[in-house]
């Protein structure tokens, strides 16, 4: 291979990945946008702006483009909650922080996506044997990424499940938001859950900040 010939099929294989990435992408949108059944490999070539001969060329089917599109929004998830979980705060904060971050990512348009890949796959067996065992391998990431923000010991008794019930509890309550803006109502529930999570997970860390509130509840009626 000469030296010319490397340098043109870098630049050829770039825009191939690029084009890829947008057709991934715009799939993604359009299942956001138009669900399951309003989405075709006609309107997302369309929307992605890559002709419909090269569209054909990766992805000849739908399915082929949306199981594509299952592998590129477990990369897209994951890319998310690794730069959420990078701005947490430290301190009686974090646990709030943490499940608002799992919220943010519960309720946002990667999740939707997938949520409509989940209920096509519920009766596309094609569908189901990608979607499932990723789905699998992604909750297991999760789970193991919120056991880390959380800094808890998962042998210890409970510990797994409480973890687990939190995950449930924001996925469950990210599936009541695409019927209606239940926003008030889930920030409630979730400041109830960390004051759980920290009394069971974070005892010590609970019996300080309750000290700090009992002190400073003192403080302020002494200065009455």
């Amino acid at each position: 291979m000469t030296a010319a010939t490397s340098a043109s099929r870098v630049p050829q294989e770039e825009r191939t990945r690029a084009m890829r990435a947008r057709l991934l992408e715009a799939c993604v949108e359009c299942l956001v946008e138009s669900g399951w059944s309003g989405t075709s490999t006609t309107l997302v070539s369309q929307r992605a702006g890559v002709s419909r001969g090269a569209q054909l060329h990766h992805f000849p089917t739908k399915a082929d483009l949306v199981l594509a599109a299952v592998e590129h929004l477990s990369d897209v998830r994951g890319a998310e909650l690794a730069a959420a979980a990078a701005n947490l705060p430290s301190g009686p904060t974090r646990t709030r922080a943490v499940l608002a971050m799992l919220d943010e990512h519960f309720t946002g348009p990667v999740f939707t996506a997938a949520l409509e890949l989940w209920v096509a796959a519920r009766t596309d067996p094609q569908l189901h044997a990608a979607v499932a065992p990723l789905e699998q391998r992604i909750g297991r990431e999760i789970h193991r990424r919120t056991v880390e923000l959380l800094g808890v010991d998962e042998s210890l008794p409970g510990v797994r499940e409480l973890v687990q019930a939190t995950l449930d509890l924001v996925r469950g309550l990210g599936l009541a938001q695409t019927l209606t803006d239940d926003t008030a109502r889930r920030r409630r529930i979730l400041d109830h859950w960390a004051s759980v999570l920290d009394t069971h997970l974070n005892p010590d860390s609970s019996a300080t900040q309750a000290g700090r509130d009992t002190g400073q509840s003192q403080t302020n009626r002494s200065n009455r």
